[in-house]
Formats: C-alpha cells, structure tokens, sequence
C-alpha cells in the first residue's frame, strides 16, 4: 500500500512538472501537450505537460469529430490492466485518499449511485459537447479546479479579473468533493468520474484482474475496509467499480491473476459462498 501511495505522488508530480509554467504564467507548449495521460487531468493547468484524455474526448465531440487515439489508447490500457490507472496514478484518487484518512465520522455511498458515472460520460462529456459546441465536463471538473483554475487566479491578475459566476460554482463543487471524501472513500471516483466509468467497462474483460477464492475467504470484510472504493470483494472482483490499487491482495483470498490463469466462479458457486 505504501509503495502505491510513493507512485501515486511520483506520477501526479510527474504528468505536472512544467515548473516553469508558475513563473512564465503561460501553459505548456511542449510536444508531449499532443499525447493524452492515462489519468484524469487538466491541460490548462500551468505545469501539465500532457494532455486530459476527456478533455480531449470533448474536443472532438465539439468538432464533431471521432477520437479514434485517444478511444484507442484508452481502450488498449482498459484491455491490459482495466480501471488501474484510477488507483495507481491519478492525482485526485490521491488527493481523496488523503481526505479521507482525516479523523471524522464515516459513511458508506450507496451502490445505487455509482452507474451515475456513466451518465456524466454520456450526457457531459459526449452529448452535451456535441450539441453546444462547450466543454461542459471540464468547465465544472472540480480537477480541474484544482491544479488549474486555483493556480492560475493566484499567479495572474489578468485571469482574476475574468472570474465570473462559473468559476464560484467549480469552487463550490470542489469544495463539495473535498469535504465528502473526508467523510466516504472517493465520492468523485465512485460517482462521477467518466473516464473511471470508461476505464471500468474492461475490468472483467483485461488481461490483468483479481481472483477471489471462496474456500480461504472468511467474509472479515478486511477487504472492504481497505477499499478506496468501498468494495465488498466477494460481490465482483472485477466489477467497473475496482480500481485495481490491489491492496486488497493483502488478504490470501484475493490474488492478482491474468486471463490466461484466473478461474471464474459460477453464479452459483458464488451464491453458495456469501455470507448470510
């Protein structure tokens, strides 16, 4: 787990390290702005050095146009390894993560919630682009807010004087974001991300996944309590809800295994297996 946590900060301050964006105040204009990171980010941010594959997405649904890289090079991670940039290398699971270890009362989100990703992917980032003609998803990314708006209206004065009603509701909705995941495990991840929603559509299918043995389980619920996500493991080991952090491995039950080696339990055997 701690090992993780070392990636997770190596990786945010690594797809964020133009420095000199700070000091120049303009965004980075370097080859690599062209490629699309695995994780959820934000372009304007002063010191990104690559580029928002959502962001991205959006773009070519204002253009109305097909993504065809950015589909295939997420699809290709989706098929290697599923949802497993969310819980290795995106900052903001990283910045919830934190929240959360904060001393408070706890609550569970309720699984009801959680397909709500998948209309923000269709509505937001697909629709409501195509239809506009506006980045709907990132003008009220609370991401983006974050190492992007709240940036740029400290270093510029120029940027401070174009703040308008949008930019107070992106504050309020980071704000919101904030202060749930202080109190429930990764409330942004678990219901509105979309690129976690199109990441979570490989999980039972990549090469990569988890496998869960009923015979050494013994339903302590060990797993669900070191979830980022809240996962009961015993109900889907790779449902789209995993973000495959694999801290959940810990327990002897649960072990990482690949298509070729992982066996599957029936409906039925897994039914007999549940905790009554």
């Amino acid at each position: 787990m701690r090992l993780r946590r070392f990636f997770q900060l190596g990786t945010s301050v690594g797809i964020n390290s133009y420095f000199k964006g700070f000091t120049t105040q303009a965004v980075c204009q370097l080859q690599t702005k062209s490629v699309c990171v695995p994780v959820l980010n934000c372009y304007a941010c002063p010191s990104a050095v690559g580029s928002c594959p959502i962001g991205t997405i959006q773009h070519f649904m204002v253009v109305h146009a097909i993504p065809y890289y950015v589909l295939g090079f997420l699809g290709l991670i989706g098929t290697a390894v599923g949802r497993m940039p969310c819980g290795t290398m995106c900052a903001f699971g990283y910045f919830q993560d934190l929240l959360y270890r904060l001393s408070s009362f706890k609550i569970r989100i309720p699984a009801f919630m959680r397909p709500f990703r998948y209309l923000v992917l269709i509505g937001l980032v697909i629709i409501a682009p195509w239809l506009t003609a506006e980045n709907w998803f990132s003008k009220l990314c609370p991401m983006g807010t974050l190492i992007g708006g709240l940036p740029w209206v400290t270093i510029s004065t120029d940027v401070r004087s174009m703040m308008k009603d949008l930019f107070w509701i992106k504050v309020a909705m980071l704000i919101f974001f904030s202060i749930s995941s202080i109190i429930a495990k990764r409330p942004f991840c678990q219901i509105i991300c979309p690129l976690g929603a199109f990441f979570g559509l490989f999980n039972r299918f990549s090469l990569i996944r988890l496998k869960w043995d009923a015979e050494k389980c013994t339903h302590c619920r060990k797993c669900q309590q070191i979830c980022p996500m809240d996962i009961e493991v015993w109900e889907g080991e790779n449902t789209g809800n995993c973000i495959r952090c694999l801290d959940c491995t810990d327990c002897e039950a649960i072990k990482v295994c690949t298509v070729f080696t992982g066996a599957r339990l029936s409906a039925e055997q897994r039914e007999k297996t549940l905790p009554t």
